[in-house]
């Protein structure tokens, strides 16, 4: 069982940056992929990036491209998200999520896809 870890989370200002970092330990992740997900108070969890482990490929929810970027170090079996330009509509407990599944690149955005979850991190972003 893969053990995952956020941290990173914190207050900004709106325009601000974070990076938020998922740590994998207790087994090495060797295949799927490892995504973020989102939820505010009162709004369902929604997806927000992706990347498959064994590749470069990533994704992103339209609400967060071109200013959220997803990365890896498999050597350290750590997964990044850096979160440029935030708005407060950013705000959200953010959750990191790890999928085994052979066909991960046609369902990285479903949350069923991830069998294993970190415990969240909270980002708040001020206007």
């Amino acid at each position: 069982q893969v053990q995952l870890v956020e941290s990173g989370g914190g207050l900004v200002q709106a325009g601000g940056s974070l990076r938020l970092s998922c740590a994998a330990s207790g087994r090495t992740v060797g295949s799927g992929g490892m995504g973020w997900f989102r939820q505010a108070p009162g709004k369902e969890r929604e997806f927000v990036a992706a990347i498959i482990w064994s590749g470069v490929s990533a994704y992103y929810a339209d609400s967060v491209k071109d200013r959220f970027t997803i990365s890896k170090n498999n050597a350290k079996n750590t997964v990044y998200l850096q979160m440029n330009s935030l708005k407060p509509e950013d705000t959200a407990v953010y959750y990191c999520g790890r999928s085994a599944s052979v066909n991960y690149s046609n369902n990285y955005y479903r949350q069923p896809s991830y069998d294993q979850w970190g415990q969240g991190t909270q980002v708040t972003v001020s206007s």
